[in-house]
């Protein structure tokens, strides 16, 4: 007779530039269903104006206190706000964090001194797999997820996997072109979504000093504002309808700091899918906001950990068909 597989624990760190954030998920496998819990969450501020030799102590800092409180862990996944080589576990590049990150080895320091396997993750596809396995995209095969704020994360989904590419940059959905001769991005193109939907670009367009402020004002009938966030909505819409064209997704999960405004974005979003999708029925795509919060790059981070461990053998036999009988990252 089989016997029951046993609940695995697994550590998730998510590095923002204000603060660290970690969660502890346990993994169980009830008959052919794969069941995600969140045991424990916290955070720490990020001293990341000190660079990197201040920040990877801060982050075994964090993942010391997570395991002091939540015993058994045994993979850890780092979720990290921009580039980074899978095969060394080395950043490439984090635009929002200042010092030398250009090839810092990263996992390997910190699965060394937290004694278990580490591996990087984008913190945008973290979002986006943590939205797959236990939030809005749970009962999903495929999605397409945006995270909005500082810039304009994203993620793809298909078959039930995050799909990374050969180093990890698919899915970068805020780097498409959607304008040629646009304004410039961060990345160095030009007309990039990003350059018109990241958090300063909405504020901008809506005449506020913040989006909160832009918020505030759409809702109190200021009519920049309300232009400015239609005008936004309507790149996203773009975005988005390119990418809807592109996989055909279950669902369009969209979420991050700015997704406060949704309420405001949606109805623009649809109309510009309307307008540009014409080879799928857009009744069988369901555009929702992420379920998770500020909590989904952690979470996502965790479960990455867990299954990119499975897919390595870089936990137990026994663990390892545990989890790798979940879908994959």
């Amino acid at each position: 007779m089989r016997q029951p597989a046993r609940a695995t624990r697994h550590l998730g760190l998510d590095l923002g530039g204000t603060n660290i954030k970690w969660v502890v998920v346990e993994h169980e496998q009830e008959g052919d269903h794969d069941v995600w819990r969140v045991l424990e969450r916290d955070q720490l501020t990020t001293p990341a104006s000190d660079g990197p030799d201040a920040v990877i102590p801060r982050l075994i800092e964090a993942g010391r206190d997570a395991i002091a409180r939540c015993a058994g862990v045994e993979t850890v996944g780092i979720g990290v706000p921009g580039l980074y080589d899978p095969a060394t576990g080395a950043t490439r590049f984090l635009v929002n964090l200042p010092g030398a990150w250009a090839g810092r080895p990263v996992a390997g320091p910190i699965g060394e001194a937290l004694g278990h396997p580490a591996f990087l993750i984008n913190d945008a596809r973290a979002f986006g797999l943590a939205e797959l396995r236990l939030g809005a995209a749970r009962h999903a095969d495929s999605m397409v997820g945006l995270t909005l704020g500082t810039g304009v994360g994203g993620v793809i989904a298909v078959d039930g996997h995050v799909h990374q590419g050969h180093d990890g940059t698919a899915g970068e959905i805020g780097h498409l072109t959607i304008e040629p001769d646009g304004p410039w991005c961060g990345c160095g193109n030009r007309g990039c979504l990003e350059a018109f939907a990241r958090a300063d670009q909405i504020a901008a367009a809506c005449g506020a000093a913040t989006v909160e402020e832009a918020l505030a004002r759409a809702r109190a009938g200021d009519q920049q504002a309300t232009d400015g966030l239609a005008a936004v909505g309507r790149y996203l819409g773009i975005g988005i309808a390119n990418m809807v064209t592109v996989i055909s997704p279950d669902q369009v999960v969209i979420g991050g700091g700015v997704a406060a405004a949704a309420d405001l974005l949606l109805e623009p979003i649809r109309a510009e899918l309307r307008r540009r999708v014409k080879t799928t029925a857009l009744d069988r795509v369901e555009l929702v906001t992420a379920e998770l919060g500020t909590w989904a790059g952690a979470i996502g981070a965790a479960i990455h950990g867990a299954e990119e461990a499975a897919r390595r053998g870089a936990i137990g036999p026994a663990d390892a068909a545990t989890v790798g009988a979940s879908r994959g990252a």
